[in-house]
């Protein structure tokens, strides 16, 4: 069933500009764009947010009503519809096969589009498929890639993709980090891991930097940020691209602007949050007495990490809520398995981030530094330690502490990758028990965030610019 569409007055809209929205399949893809879809609903455009036929079948199974959403779902074949990305022999096939059959189906869905009397005006694309402006250049389209990473990351790449940046980073290299347009002085530490350790991931490692790979023909892009916090590298990405705009962040208006009562939530989730669990527990903990840890969707910790982690975590002294996936928790010491009053903690095996985030018992938040969760402790006003694992993690922690002075970086000490008990230790009391500047930067960001989209904040202008352009055309 496809839900009728309403704007924010709650009239029923047709004769308006009709997006496509095709997301990278990956939660911490789908549930940005979801969001803008949202933003893009309130300012009256329809929207079809187009999904993997896998990804499709699985959100259908775990979550409510499409209606919920007030955004019209399809899909698309990606070539393995009945496994998604994880039945793909690697990550370059699963790319390579989406872009070869994918293609087509975008092609044919454009197509039923407009026998349905619903012609599509504009493809709103993950930057990581970019044959997506190939297909809506094929129909004369309006083409706008969404980058999903912060502009510093993006910027990073574009420098790689120009040759400015030559992986793996020599010490001449290093000299070159000092003077990087758009970007604070950089160490190779504060590079993404997939060009400081340059071959590690080639095939995501490729999608990144061949995400510009005909980017200069995109209409518009976008990108999941907020001008006044990157606001160099903004700066320097418009003159690389005029119709560079920023318009995050992209989370539920409830947590920022509240301009939507009902959007507490970004909707899609392959997993199953235990929200009573975590909420009942934090409901009697003390103010800003708990540290939430959590390393995303992804992360997969070593046992010895994770054994570094539990004791590094008792040995603060602090309440704990730590989201450990079920497939990591075999990795936990045995008496971590279940946690007691003893250990001040609870281990969950997925959490309603946001409204943990958003509780006033959350003092701190031990992070990975995904761009996503970034994005979410920076809009609630919470301090962050900051553990990145890999990928963009890295060039965010160097922001996190350096640039919004925010949180302090968890580093390793004995060049094998592990963050030790006593650095997790000294990282948490001093973010807990010390931070002044901290939290009164984090006050400062919270205000610029949620300033941003709302009215004639500066994300919210570019949205508009945006809405304002489409229906010239469409009207054309």
């Amino acid at each position: 069933m496809v839900s009728q569409q309403r704007n924010s007055s709650d009239e029923p809209i047709h004769d308006t500009p009709h997006c496509l929205v095709v997301p990278l399949p990956a939660t911490g893809h789908i549930n940005p764009m979801l969001q803008f879809s949202k933003r893009l609903i309130s300012k009256r455009i329809r929207v079809t947010l187009v999904l993997t036929r896998f990804v499709s079948k699985s959100i259908t199974a775990t979550t409510a009503r499409e209606e919920e959403f007030n955004v019209r779902l399809d899909s698309i074949s990606d070539g393995f519809d009945d496994g998604g990305m994880e039945a793909a022999e690697s990550t370059r096939v699963y790319l390579d096969t989406f872009r070869e059959v994918g293609s087509g189906a975008l092609s044919r869905l454009i197509e039923k589009q407009s026998d349905a009397g619903e012609p599509v005006h504009c493809v709103v694309y993950d930057h990581c498929i970019p044959w997506c402006l190939d297909v809506a250049k094929k129909f004369g389209l309006v083409g706008a890639a969404f980058l999903t990473q912060s502009c510093a990351v993006d910027t990073i790449y574009n420098h790689v993709y120009q040759g400015l940046i030559r992986p793996p980073v020599t010490e001449q290299g290093i000299l070159t980090l000092r003077t990087l347009p758009g970007l604070p002085p950089l160490k190779s530490e504060d590079l993404p891991s997939l060009v400081s350790k340059f071959g590690t991931y080639p095939a995501i490692f490729g999608a990144l930097v061949g995400q510009f790979s005909n980017i200069d023909e995109a209409d518009w892009v976008f990108c999941n940020s907020v001008y006044e916090l990157e606001n160099e590298a903004v700066d320097w990405l418009t003159r690389r691209w005029p119709n560079f705009i920023t318009i995050g962040p992209t989370i539920p208006s409830m947590y920022l602007d509240k301009q939507f009562p009902n959007d507490t939530d970004y909707g899609f989730s392959i997993f199953k949050p235990m929200n009573e669990i975590c909420m009942n527990w934090l409901g009697d903990k003390p103010k800003g007495s708990v540290v939430y840890v959590s390393f995303g969707s992804l992360a997969d910790l070593g046992t010895e990490q994770m054994v570094e982690l539990c004791f590094g975590l008792k040995n603060s002294g602090h309440y704990f809520l730590w989201v450990v996936r079920e497939s990591e928790q075999s990795k936990l010491p045995y008496d971590f398995s279940s946690t007691g009053e003893e250990q001040k903690g609870l281990i969950v095996s997925w959490c309603p981030q946001l409204r943990v985030l958003a509780s006033g018992a959350v003092g701190c938040f031990l992070t990975h530094c995904g761009w996503n969760s970034t994005l979410e402790a920076l809009s609630l006003g919470v301090a962050m330690v900051a553990m990145p694992r890999w990928s963009d993690q890295t060039t965010n922690a160097k922001f996190i502490e350096d640039e919004w002075g925010v949180g302090v970086r968890a580093r390793e000490g004995g060049g094998d990758g592990v963050v030790r008990r006593e650095e997790i230790e000294r990282c948490v009391r001093e973010v807990m028990e010390k931070a002044v500047e901290i939290r009164r930067n984090g006050d400062k960001w919270k205000k610029v965030m949620k300033d941003a989209v709302s009215e004639d904040g500066s994300s919210d202008r570019n949205v508009r610019e945006f809405v304002d352009s489409l229906i010239r055309v469409c009207l054309w």
